[in-house]
């Protein structure tokens, strides 16, 4: 299918503005994760005794528009026998500025389906999807529904404390809401770990929409490892995720001047 002119010209404007940047310089910012680290969960679903599996992956470093950027894949499979959930997302986050350039969700949950794929340009303030369409970019600095569970890790978690951020990339998603709720030992089948616990709250449907009442398990220490998710969703109930294998990355330096790729 042919791209509607306007989207063809936008893409030539977003290349001409990337080519100005320079990218294989710019120190990588300071994250707990890193390419090579991988998390796998049992997943319980529903009030019927429900199962699947799910894993949150940084799949390695790869390049979008000149940008080197971390590829993080979330992946979740379970059901009852008379409801599935399906979901693969997939976002493309840059190493030093932290913000989403590229988003694929291919949702498949009770009574809700989708299938998008998102190039984003923080430069220009646009998004352009796989079917030409073109829109806004709510914030010069997007994240997607993944790579914000990513960037919460690098956040000062304080119990009590409340971060509000519009930077989700669709305007009617903000704002972000990540309430530090409490602290709690909680044993998994990986083994027992000491967290902080999270509520995302995002004005969007899905696992962390704001009916979805999700709360995040980070673990207290410096990496801040997702060690289990609770949620709600419709007919099922509820959903959650614990984690049974974590294998770490490897971050990349903060103080490295180039990227190998």
């Amino acid at each position: 299918m042919l791209k509607p002119l306007a989207c063809i010209a936008l893409q030539c404007v977003a290349l001409l503005c990337v080519s100005g940047q320079v990218t294989a310089g710019e120190a990588p910012a300071p994250v707990p994760f890193g390419p090579g680290e991988r998390s796998e969960y049992e997943v319980r679903v529903g009030f019927f005794g429900g199962s699947g599996e799910a894993s949150m992956e940084v799949l390695g470093i790869e390049e979008v528009r000149g940008h080197p950027t971390y590829h993080l894949s979330f992946r979740l499979e379970g059901g009852v026998l008379f409801a599935k959930v399906e979901d693969r997302l997939d976002s493309w986050l840059d190493v030093s500025r932290l913000v989403s350039l590229r988003f694929d969700q291919n949702q498949h949950e009770v009574n809700y389906e989708r299938h998008r794929i998102y190039e984003f340009y923080p430069e220009m303030g646009r998004w352009i999807r796989e079917n030409g369409s073109v829109g806004s970019l709510a914030t010069e600095e997007p994240l997607d529904d993944v790579s914000f569970v990513y960037f919460a890790r690098t956040l000062p978690l304080e119990v009590g404390t409340t971060h509000t951020l519009s930077r989700y990339f669709k305007e009617d998603g903000n704002p972000v809401i990540l309430e530090v709720l409490r602290k709690e030992r909680i044993d998994v089948p990986a083994g027992t770990f000491d967290t902080i616990v999270v509520r995302p709250i995002i004005r969007t449907s899905g696992l962390f929409g704001e009916g979805g009442e999700a709360e995040l398990f980070f673990t207290d220490d410096d990496r801040r490892v997702l060690v289990q998710m609770r949620s709600r969703i419709p007919i099922l109930g509820h959903l959650n995720l614990v984690l049974k294998s974590f294998e770490p990355g490897a971050p990349i330096p903060a103080t490295a001047a180039s990227i190998d790729h």
